[in-house]
């Protein structure tokens, strides 16, 4: 069973114990290829974000960098620029050979809501290493907005594996020829390029930039924001857009990405050489993302960007990111768009799920 777990196999875990949640898993945690995992009722507002390190628990050193608790039960505002440890309801015992990796969900990272998971003894943020026992926590710093959360809500997930997953540039290759997982020439470097889309069809719309004195966006108000008051409408007409640092920008990939139902993705940074930028790398991308609607002809990926340093000329086609595919233990019995709802299924340029669609 060597791959990325699939839904059923998740759901194995829950019953053998190896994921346990208090109260219990819900059945609509459960993802294609990852689980949703949930808030609890107490948050910390701690000093600056920190790793467990070898041989201590996250709870030791809450007690070094905690300031104050904040109860979550009625609700709290998670305030811009700062950083919380929120306790997850989730926990693990993994079996031997079973790691597991932890991404942010899509509307998060659409809101600059940097949410990573720590484990007791970790030492990289996100990465869970075999035959781990023990809580989770989530570490959030929301960057642009102030965000109001309660227990339950699901700023992250978790996706499992079961040995090597990873599709090496030669099988990549022989995946494309088959299966066609971009709209163009396929650019295959430790993965699969994607770049920017700065000349659409139609319009001059390129993106958004989030506006630095927003109002708080309450994370279970869906559709209920008017974009305008949140974002500004970027526009170019020569190809070209000038980032400016410490700006966040929501933008869109020139490619439709396909993701057959056998595999699953990881977005991943690209060089660093390539600008002084970054490209949010928050959402995993499920099996039968961009392969229910048009045969298989894709859906584009959106792109959450923050320039660092100094101002970054981005350029029409310059890749920006890299997908990294993994093969799937098993087809999931429910494809991401097809069988389960979405919010982000055959996308375009888009904001998170809480603002309403025209400005």
């Amino acid at each position: 069973m060597t791959g990325v777990l699939a839904s059923q196999h998740i759901e194995k875990l829950i019953e053998t114990g190896a994921l346990t949640g208090a109260p219990a898993v819900l059945e609509d945690q459960i993802q294609p290829a990852s689980l949703d995992l949930r808030l609890g009722a107490m948050a910390y507002r701690v000093r600056a974000s920190f790793l467990a390190g070898e041989g201590a628990s996250v709870e030791d050193r809450l007690a070094e960098f905690e300031m104050h608790r904040i109860d979550l039960s009625q609700g709290a505002v998670l305030e811009k620029g700062a950083v919380y440890v929120v306790p997850l309801m989730e926990h693990l015992d993994l079996p031997e050979g079973l790691t597991a990796v932890a991404n942010a969900k899509s509307s998060t990272g659409r809101l600059d809501l940097l949410t990573r998971l720590i484990t007791d003894n970790g030492t990289e943020f996100d990465r869970i290493p075999a035959g781990y026992h023990g809580p989770l926590y989530a570490e959030i710093c929301p960057r642009s907005f102030s965000v109001l959360v309660r227990p339950g809500m699901r700023l992250n997930q978790i996706r499992f594996r079961d040995g090597q997953a990873v599709l090496d540039d030669a099988t990549l290759r022989r995946l494309h020829d088959t299966e066609t997982l971009v709209d163009g020439p396929a650019v295959i470097d430790d993965g699969l390029g994607f770049s920017v889309d700065l000349k659409p069809h139609e319009g001059t719309l390129v993106g958004y930039r989030a506006k630095p004195h927003t109002g708080v966006i309450d994370l279970d108000n869906i559709g209920g924001y008017n974009p305008r008051d949140y974002w500004e409408e970027l526009h170019s007409d020569n190809g070209q857009l000038i980032l400016d640092p410490g700006a966040f920008y929501i933008l869109v990939s020139r490619e439709a990405v396909h993701i057959p139902p056998q595999y699953a993705a990881e977005m991943a940074p690209y060089l660093a050489m390539v600008g002084e930028f970054r490209v949010h790398y928050a959402g995993f991308f499920d099996p039968g993302f961009g392969h229910a609607q048009a045969g298989g002809a894709g859906a584009r990926g959106v792109l959450e960007v923050r320039c660092h340093e100094a101002p970054f000329v981005l350029e029409h086609g310059q890749i920006v990111g890299r997908l990294v595919y993994e093969r799937m233990a098993e087809i999931p019995r429910a494809l991401y768009g097809a069988d389960l709802a979405s919010n982000y299924q055959g996308q375009g340029l888009k904001l998170s799920k809480h603002f309403r669609m025209a400005p």
